[in-house]
């Protein structure tokens, strides 16, 4: 039985480096290429990998986001049975506004109760990439993991504006600095290192405890607050992104494409990427398509699909760990 899977998209980006083009737009929402966003790509992944009900947390001039996704996606998130929401924070306390990323999820602690997922992902909403995210998960049932972080392979120069990680051989996670000025090197690969996609993976129990305790804390971020306290604490993975496939991938193309656009130069450099008649990154691809058609996937909504049986199944599935 596939394990039942409830995600979260962090959109709520206010790309200060992207300005002016985010003047009018939230990060996520920012128009990249034939009419795609960038939120476009993990909706894509997530939906193509059959994983919802999907809750995109959004904040900083969200108008723009709630107009696309019920455009573009309104086979997803209209009707009684939406799989795919934007949720708006509530909070009071803070007028109305989410802290941080983890605070964002925080908020929705009620979603993750309702529903009873055996995981919940946890999506970054800004990045231009294909995935099969049921990879991932393949990968943290065989680890038994409570956590799980996507890791790309990133020059090592590059690295410092990124979360940057170290693995053990079997994916175990060793150590994770946000932002640091020292950047460990691959074993075997001196040049590159382990980056943070901002894509994670939790068990739901694991992800409750993680975020009441940083509450009390009064800590906000996954990246500068949680994410650095996991190892050695609870049972962390990084699964390598060079390691995932999808279907449709051309020879041309850059093989376990990723960009993260925080600046416009990036920005820009991606959309070149995707022009051309050989692109690094090719938005034409049909067994992968971003955006995928105006019709949903045939899948029953979240409560239909689980079973008495599984309802009462709490024990947890032994696995060993693949190397990475």
């Amino acid at each position: 039985m596939e394990k039942e899977i409830l995600a979260f998209v962090l959109a709520g980006g206010e790309g200060t480096r992207l300005y002016p083009l985010t003047a009018e737009h939230s990060k996520p929402a920012l128009p990249f290429l034939n009419g795609f966003r960038l939120i476009d790509f993990v909706l894509s992944n997530l939906t193509l990998s059959q994983i919802m009900p999907i809750y995109v947390l959004a904040q900083y001039k969200p108008d723009s986001l709630i107009e696309h996704v019920h455009d573009a996606w309104g086979a997803w998130s209209k009707g009684g049975d939406a799989q795919i929401s934007v949720v708006l924070s509530q909070a009071a306390h803070n007028n109305g506004s989410f802290k941080g990323t983890a605070d964002a999820v925080y908020q929705s602690l009620d979603l993750v109760k309702r529903h009873r997922p055996d995981l919940v992902a946890v999506f970054a909403a800004d990045h231009v990439y294909r995935m099969d995210v049921r990879q991932m998960v393949r990968f943290h049932e065989q680890c038994d993991a409570d956590f799980t972080v996507a890791a790309v392979r990133v020059p090592r120069e590059q690295a410092s504006s990124f979360g940057v990680l170290e693995a053990s051989p079997t994916g175990e996670l060793l150590r994770f600095q946000e932002k640091p000025e020292y950047v460990p090197p691959l074993s075997g690969d001196p040049a590159q290192t382990y980056a943070s996609m901002g894509n994670y993976l939790f068990r739901p129990d694991t992800l409750i405890e993680l975020l009441e305790e940083a509450s009390r804390r009064g800590d906000t971020d996954f990246g500068r607050h949680i994410l650095p306290r996991l190892p050695g604490t609870c049972r962390a993975y990084a699964y390598d992104f060079s390691s995932n496939t999808v279907p449709g991938v051309k020879p041309h193309e850059e093989r376990s494409y990723w960009r993260d656009v925080g600046t416009s130069e990036t920005y820009k450099a991606a959309q070149r990427d995707a022009r051309g008649s050989f692109p690094r990154f090719d938005l034409a691809n049909q067994e992968w398509p971003i955006q995928p058609g105006k019709q949903p996937p045939r899948v029953q909504p979240f409560s239909a699909r689980r079973s008495k049986a599984f309802d009462a199944r709490l024990h947890r599935e032994n696995g060993v760990c693949p190397p990475s």
